[in-house]
């Protein structure tokens, strides 16, 4: 190819096959030419960079913008092409991260820019171009994941660090790849380049420059722009322990309701539900919602009211004092809260079979999102479990994998998944669906290549192909910190309600002259919301809504306490009372 040939090429515009690259209507561009301003741009201008934060949204109005993956760098190449009428940006421009990929003007002509906080409030005040933006920016950001874009991590993978930060990148949906120093031939090649010793590894490579040195999830946090944990506030209103559909729900009525609210998660925002390739049953989207954008949009919400998101950021204390709460984190930071709603959720149980823990992260997962299902190519896979999330895990891997088995430990798919993901999963060509089947064993050095299973009704045993195994079996909360704090179940999940009344201890209450609210905990003031509270309804609609519910409460405590602000002539907020709410 000529040179000539190879620039008409370069500056030819990417066809949008998959709804990530929309063209904005001339009315829509009238409107945000009102909020930002129209400037010209010329061939090979530098719109924005890799690894610097965004600061304007812009869109073409003439010319073409080519997005580039490592600018200037040995493996330069082309993401997309926009032409006019398109904008720039993806997930990153919402979210405060730094930018995955560089925008270089090809075809001199004019752009419209809008500073990036004024494009924000446009997306939360109208619906209709913030759905366009936040659906393209959200198919942008899946296109770079699977393109291995944005930072390297390089490492064993017998490694655990290695295996924290993989876990740590692909939960918050961060564009990175992965280089596999123990196979993976370009290993030594960036060893040489950025003269690192094996020993040192795991790092974690930015910009083909910046070199990490098995940094802490809150350094990598802060590397590419997670709102990492600060200093900035030592006290607020409410403290929203978990960023699941229940924590997020709460940030964004607590926030909403005027409250300072600070929501803090250990490792990622989302949850289970955030690690879901598709909600099908979710009120509002009859065709579904992957989880990862149905956290997406409420993480942006939550932004638009005022709260503070804090990622990675581990709670483990938990100490009244002065009729508030004094939160410790693990680093020994501390912050005082009015009242705390507790959402941390839960953990997939382990699947307890000999040699697994070797494959663990490597080719036994316990979420099915895009990254694990890029890492199957057209390989046969095995998902455990009998529930809802196996069986959108099934379906969802039957897009990439030659064939899905999955291994129920009874004897009826019916009894623990919902009737229609069981129409689908029956139906479906590529899934093999194993009743009363467990697994014995796993095979293969490197990563797994098969699994023993045996059928418990007839104690047969059976060698099957599989070169990645997803475990769904059940979960246990994470409450191991509140443990002598509040009042738990047998099984460690917390008590709320009239349930915690029968163990919380009566002096404490004799004061507020009252027992615990409907998700109040033995301690007044502290809630639980979502899957970590006993009794509840293990679905993301009911999470949300305890979510939502907890807000609620925490004006009523505050009314109690003689905290929460009437209007003259106001009687306040009635109380909410009740049993909590019991599993169906």
């Amino acid at each position: 190819m000529s040179a000539t040939e190879h620039e008409q090429e370069a500056v030819r515009e990417t066809p949008d096959l998959y709804g990530a690259f929309p063209r904005l209507t001339p009315e829509q561009l009238q409107d945000l030419a009102a909020h930002g301003e129209r400037r010209r741009t010329t061939a090979g201008e530098v719109l924005y960079r890799e690894g610097e934060p965004f600061r304007e949204f812009l869109a073409i109005l003439s010319g073409t913008v080519e997005i580039v993956q490592d600018h200037g760098g040995p493996e330069e190449r082309t993401v997309a092409v926009h032409g006019p009428g398109r904008f720039l940006g993806e997930l990153a421009l919402l979210e405060g991260e730094a930018a995955f990929d560089t925008a270089v003007v090809r075809e001199a002509g004019e752009i419209l820019a809008v500073p990036v906080e004024r494009q924000r409030a446009l997306v939360g005040r109208d619906p209709v171009l913030g759905d366009l933006i936040l659906r393209a920016y959200l198919g942008r950001r899946y296109l770079l994941i699977g393109l291995g874009a944005g930072f390297r991590i390089l490492g064993s993978c017998y490694s655990p660090d290695t295996l924290r930060l993989r876990e740590f990148a692909a939960r918050n949906r961060l564009p990175h790849r992965w280089v596999d120093l123990e196979q993976d031939k370009e290993a030594e090649a960036l060893l040489r380049r950025f003269a690192i010793r094996p020993e040192d590894t795991p790092v974690v490579i930015w910009k083909g420059e910046r070199v990490l040195r098995n940094p802490s999830n809150a350094e990598l946090a802060r590397l590419i722009g997670l709102p990492a944990p600060s200093p900035e506030a030592d006290r607020c209103d409410v403290m929203v322990v978990g960023a699941g559909p229940a924590g997020l729900a709460a940030a964004v009525y607590g926030a909403s309701d005027g409250l300072s609210t600070i929501t803090v998660e250990g490792v990622a925002t989302g949850g289970q539900a955030g690690t879901s390739s598709r909600i099908e049953n979710y009120l509002g989207f009859p065709s579904g919602i992957s989880g990862g954008e149905l956290i997406e949009r409420a993480v942006l919400q939550a932004h638009k009211f005022g709260a503070r998101l804090m990622v990675p950021a581990q709670v483990s204390g938990l100490t009244p004092q002065d009729d508030e709460y004094v939160v410790t984190f693990t680093d020994g930071t501390t912050t005082r809260a009015g009242a705390v709603v507790l959402a941390s959720g839960v953990w997939y149980r382990r699947l307890e079979v000999p040699g697994i823990d070797r494959l663990e992260g490597i080719s036994v997962y316990y979420a099915a999102t895009v990254h694990e299902a890029s890492l199957c190519q057209a390989d046969p896979v095995a998902v455990v479990g009998g529930g809802n999330s196996a069986g959108q895990a099934a379906l969802f891997l039957a897009n990439h994998a030659s064939r899905v088995h999955l291994l129920v430990r009874g004897g009826d798919l019916n009894a623990d998944m919902s009737r229609y993901l069981v129409d689908q999963v029956e139906r479906h060509p590529k899934i093999e669906v194993l009743l009363r089947t467990e697994v014995r064993g796993v095979s293969g050095e490197q990563k797994l290549e098969s699994l023993i299973t045996e059928d418990t009704a007839s104690s047969e045993r059976r060698e099957l192909p599989a070169a990645a195994l997803f475990v769904f079996i059940g979960a246990r909360p994470r409450t191991d910190w509140l443990r002598g704090v509040v009042a738990l179940d047998e099984k460690g999940f917390v008590l709320t309600g009239a349930d915690a009344q029968a163990a919380a201890d009566a002096t404490r209450w004799d004061s507020l002259g009252r027992g615990p609210l409907l998700l109040e905990t033995t301690l007044p003031g502290v809630f639980a919301a979502g899957d970590v509270r006993s009794g509840s309804v293990k679905r993301v609609a009911s999470a949300a809504g305890e979510g939502a519910i907890a807000i609620r409460l925490v004006h009523e405590h505050r009314g109690n306490t003689g905290n929460l602000v009437r209007t003259a002539g106001s009687e306040g907020p009635r109380p909410v009372t009740g049993r909590p709410v019991t599993r169906s």
